[in-house]
């Protein structure tokens, strides 16, 4: 499949996954994307690197919901003065996703983010955007060694995905190169419905790659095959040479941890 040179349209998921999420409350504000880094809503500093991205031609913001949307007016200005459009977000993640690319067109690729992806950069996007249009799939999930993360941040902590041929942190980066990508996003849907029925998920991704996973027997590249096995389309993964691409906000030390190294990169650029 030749790589396709159509600009990126960016969504960024900006939903809190419950109410009275502890960053919001923290910050004062009425949900966690617009709780402040270096004196900028977190999803404000998402928008403005996906507008700096040389890969994103149009950007679409999924979230707040309508309750929090339409008391916000200075994000309503901000967004009517950028030109973004906003979508209302759905009661899970893969739902607000599947929306979302709704208002895209089929043909155009997508880039999906998360509005609390506050140390997004330009550098970073340009980079998963390239490498996943070299890469011949249908799907990317961006990740990150953890190795190259616990170097950088030996203090943060991350999810990890430890697999037999190394480990990994997601990065909360998502492509959808094609038409067929979009079913990825319905298999997500299936997953996510089920996720308090463990056996059910197990069995939406299939024993045998759950056992392997337990014993530390399954590689990313096994891992990423029977994933696309059961989605119905070829899924890949990005490595993101960057260690902030690992990090996104979900407490409050690593809100504290993203203000402490925004400041920094601004007072200090590379």
């Amino acid at each position: 499949m030749p790589a396709d040179s159509s600009p990126f349209t960016a969504i960024v998921l900006a939903a809190d996954r419950a109410p009275g999420d502890p960053v919001a409350r923290a910050a004062g504000s009425s949900c966690k994307a617009l709780a402040p880094v270096d004196g900028t809503p977190m999803v404000q500093r998402v928008l403005g690197a996906l507008n700096e991205s040389r890969e994103v031609n149009a950007r679409l913001l999924c979230g707040p919901p309508p309750a929090v949307y339409y008391g916000e007016h200075q994000l309503q200005r901000w967004l009517a003065a950028e030109d973004i459009p906003w979508v209302p977000s759905e009661a899970a993640p893969s739902r607000s996703a599947m929306a979302a690319m709704r208002n895209v067109p089929a043909q155009l690729p997508v880039l999906l983010t998360t509005a609390d992806h506050a140390l997004l950069s330009p550098a970073i996007v340009d980079h998963f955007c390239c490498e996943a249009r070299l890469s011949g799939c249908d799907a990317l999930v961006g990740l990150a060694r953890h190795s190259l993360v616990l170097k950088a941040y030996p203090s943060v902590r991350r999810t990890v995905i430890r697999l037999r041929d190394d480990a990994y942190c997601g990065c909360n980066l998502f492509a959808f190169l094609t038409p067929e990508a979009r079913r990825l996003a319905e298999y997500w849907r299936r997953v996510e419905r089920q996720r308090k029925k463990p056996l059910r998920v197990v069995g939406a991704v299939g024993w045998l790659t759950v056992l392997q996973f337990l014993a530390g027997r399954l590689s990313l590249g096994t891992a990423l095959e029977r994933l696309s096995r059961r989605a119905g389309v070829r899924v890949g993964a990005v490595k993101l040479p960057f260690p902030d691409a690992a990090v996104d906000v979900d407490t409050m030390a690593d809100w504290q941890f993203v203000e402490d190294r925004a400041r920094e990169m601004r007072l200090h650029p590379s």
